[in-house]
């Protein structure tokens, strides 16, 4: 009989009093382990709400950025088995199930990608690209790391990933001025991001890829099925696919 797997977890949070509860509450029963790093920037009692968990190891830190300070949750876990969470995610029941017969499992792949519900001013998006938009979250962290994007970070996994069966629960923008307040800082991260991979913005760039991305999502995609909802996240999308590379070519003029 195989040895029963342990489950660490990794969250990272900055002002996420509301959404902390919610999220660990949904991994309590199934993973061993949660570390939850809180920016020292916030200002709400997300440290209060993590440190109220039992299996919680929180702790406050200075911001590195998305992928170093993830890698630096990783280094804090006590397990093997890291499921990566972010602070606005619930897990699903139909997900903790099968999470507890993967931890009496062997398992067969380095990393395990899971979709994701992402709900959009309390909608599930079901169309417009977002659903089920699966991600790489469940890894060995003796085999799989980090990349470093500034943004939109993710898993470098050398081999084939596994597909986990269920759904987690992804509340990433409960009204539009959260929506706005996330905007600035992820555009000028994701130009930046270009910026230092060589990238240089075009006309076409900016004339074009926002106009495209607002096709694809709404009519490629069939984001007009998700109704008003699919129609503002289109727009919102291209607006942001617009001004990252508007200021893609600020830096390059700066340059």
């Amino acid at each position: 009989m195989n040895e029963q797997i342990k489950l660490s977890a990794i969250v990272i949070a900055k002002n996420e009093e509301k959404n902390l509860q919610l999220c660990l509450l949904s991994m309590s029963k199934v993973i061993d382990d949660i570390v939850v790093l809180i920016d020292s920037s916030t200002t709400d009692n997300s440290f209060g709400t993590a440190s109220s968990f039992a299996n919680v190891n929180c702790e406050v830190v200075k911001w590195q950025g998305f992928a170093k300070t993830k890698s630096y949750a990783v280094s804090k876990t006590k397990h093997d088995w890291i499921f990566w969470v972010d602070a606005d995610e619930e897990l699903t029941e139909e997900l903790v199930d099968e999470l507890f017969q993967f931890k009496s499992s062997n398992p067969q792949f380095d990393c395990y990608d899971v979709a994701r519900r992402a709900f959009f001013l309390g909608k599930w998006i079901k169309h417009s690209g977002w659903y089920p938009a699966r991600i790489k979250r469940l890894f060995n962290k003796q085999k799989v790391f980090f990349d470093t994007k500034e943004v939109h970070e993710g898993l470098i996994v050398n081999g084939p990933i596994g597909h986990l069966a269920n759904d987690l629960n992804h509340y990433t923008d409960p009204n539009i001025e959260h929506y706005f307040e996330k905007y600035n800082i992820y555009t000028s991260l994701a130009a930046k991001d270009l910026s230092r991979r060589g990238k240089i913005a075009s006309k076409v760039d900016i004339l074009f890829r926002p106009v495209f991305l607002f096709l694809k999502m709404y009519i490629f995609r069939l984001g007009f099925l998700d109704g008003l909802h699919g129609f503002i996240l289109a727009m919102f999308s291209s607006s942001y696919v617009f001004t990252k590379y508007a200021k893609l070519w600020e830096l390059s003029n700066k340059k």
